[in-house]
């Protein structure tokens, strides 16, 4: 650990001339490329400063100690040295955790994919609930959502609905809500009160940019629709509608929600990177990251994480077992409490799996 330590040490300081070399100035994307890099790792430097610092002087006082002759200042030295020893301990379990490579998607905004899963209209009508609970929880966060593609139903569930969220650690805070959610309660149409179980599964993609993902013209397949469902006149009138194909994948990605077949194409493209990012990344973390899972989970739609049970109006996240007995808040957008202790959980994880690669 502290072997890369010192070398962030030396980097920062390179980094603290480059920055103000006229000539990497000159060039403001080198220097952007510089600035990012030396904020990214100051913190880490500061505190591992302190660490040196404090274990500097604390080292000098265990020297001064037998020298000394008055009795009260030997107990105030000896004082100071078991303080130090308490804020070495402090300083060294904070590195580790700043030492924690850092998720390169964490700052970046978010795709989100809601599907009904099993259980006919009433899983349509969960799907909608977790759509709304995800938009009022960005609506708590002052982000920004909008709505690319609605599949609705008549009674006001939808099958699938995708939507992008913007703001500030959004991927970060929501990257763990990925995976099979499973709503159990009495449907408004069950005549005999029994409880029934129904599932969504939720998607959480990064949204990239465009030099993250480069998608060859000849490696898509691009169709114009006439769109369907609600829209009165214009409905199946104009063909707005736009569905991509990405033949290398077949990854497909429908879009009606614009009634420009422009504005259609460029909501669409936005999720076939995003999907492609996660397709890709999802490939390599399966060859290389097999043993080196999160305890969180692994983020796969398949995987079922969570149970809303209305019964008895509680939450259960089955990764970290944390229940909470607020389902009505929750449902509501209060989710700030479970997205909190996911991301600690996560931490943790990491943290234990950087304590065994050290040992």
């Amino acid at each position: 650990m502290f072997k890369k330590l010192d070398k962030m040490l030396l980097r920062h300081e390179k980094l603290n001339e480059l920055v103000g070399d006229p000539a990497v100035i000159a060039n403001i994307d080198e220097w952007r490329e510089y600035t990012k890099e030396l904020a990214d790792i100051s913190e880490t430097v500061e505190t591992y400063s302190l660490y040196k610092k404090t274990v500097s002087e604390q080292a000098e006082l265990k020297e001064m100690i037998p020298l000394e002759t008055d009795p009260e200042m030997k107990a105030l030295m000896e004082e100071e040295v078991l303080l130090n020893k308490t804020k070495i301990e402090k300083l060294t379990d904070e590195l580790r955790i700043l030492l924690i490579p850092k998720d390169p998607n964490d700052d970046k905004n978010v795709i989100m994919e809601i599907r009904a899963g099993a259980g006919g209209e009433e899983a349509s009508l969960f799907a909608y609930e977790l759509y709304r609970m995800y938009v009022k929880y960005a609506e708590s966060n002052r982000w920004k959502t909008e709505e690319i593609e609605n599949n609705s139903t008549e009674l006001g569930g939808v099958k699938e609905v995708v939507f992008s969220i913007s703001g500030k650690s959004a991927y970060r805070k929501l990257k763990f809500e990925s995976g099979v959610h499973r709503v159990q309660r009495v449907p408004e149409t069950e005549s005999q009160g029994r409880v029934h179980t129904s599932t969504a599964t939720v998607a959480v993609l990064p949204e990239v940019e465009d030099v993250e993902i480069n998608i060859d013209e000849k490696d898509l397949k691009v169709d114009t629709l006439r769109s369907s469902g609600a829209g009165g006149q214009h409905v199946n009138k104009t063909e707005s509608c736009i569905r991509l194909t990405h033949l290398p994948t077949g990854i497909v990605v429908l879009c009606q929600d614009e009634r420009s077949q422009t504005k259609n194409r460029e909501k669409a493209m936005r999720v076939l990177k995003s999907r492609l990012y996660d397709f890709y990344q999802s490939q390599y973390e399966k060859e290389y990251s097999e043993n080196r899972r999160s305890q969180v989970g692994t983020g796969d739609r398949s995987e079922r994480i969570r149970t809303y049970n209305f019964p008895q109006g509680r939450v259960t996240d089955h990764r970290i077992g944390l229940t909470l007995y607020s389902l009505e808040n929750f449902i509501m957008g209060d989710i700030e409490e479970m997205v909190e202790a996911l991301n600690i959980a996560d931490r943790e994880a990491k943290l234990t799996q950087g304590f065994e690669d050290e040992e």
